[in-house]
């Protein structure tokens, strides 16, 4: 896959304030804000910065955390995992495989079939609703 890189002053044009500083600084939304923590829709979840398709709303589930959970990446190279030790704790960060944005954590406490629940910024996603037949 291709990486997508910019300046992060183009990404600060690209992307509103609050994209900016989740997706390319790692910062947090706060929970049960984001626009997609409660959001039903079927459709892709596509990254906010490059476009890349990353969750799937069939691998969605309500967690209860305050963010959008997943059990799973819509494919396997979709995203990247890679230790945080930030905040004084350790954890494994999420970030898009395309475009390196940040885009949450990923745990072990999630349902079945892969028991991983991906905490995803809803600012650092953009959701393509599928048609309906």
């Amino acid at each position: 896959m291709e990486k997508v890189q910019r300046s992060p002053e183009d990404w600060r044009e690209r992307l509103t304030g609050d994209q900016f500083r989740v997706c390319r600084l790692a910062a947090t939304e706060a929970p049960y804000t984001g626009a997609y923590c409660n959001t039903k829709t079927p459709g892709v979840y596509r990254c906010a910065c490059c476009e890349l398709a990353l969750f799937d709303s069939t691998s969605k589930f309500d967690s209860g955390c305050g963010w959008p959970s997943y059990y799973a990446p819509i494919a396997p190279d979709a995203v990247q995992e890679k230790e945080d030790f930030s905040h004084g704790m350790h954890r494994i960060e999420v970030l898009c495989a395309r475009c390196d944005a940040h885009l949450g954590h990923v745990f072990p406490d999630g349902p079945p079939p892969t028991g991983l629940r991906y905490c995803i910024n809803s600012v650092a996603l953009d959701l393509e609703p599928r048609e309906s037949a």
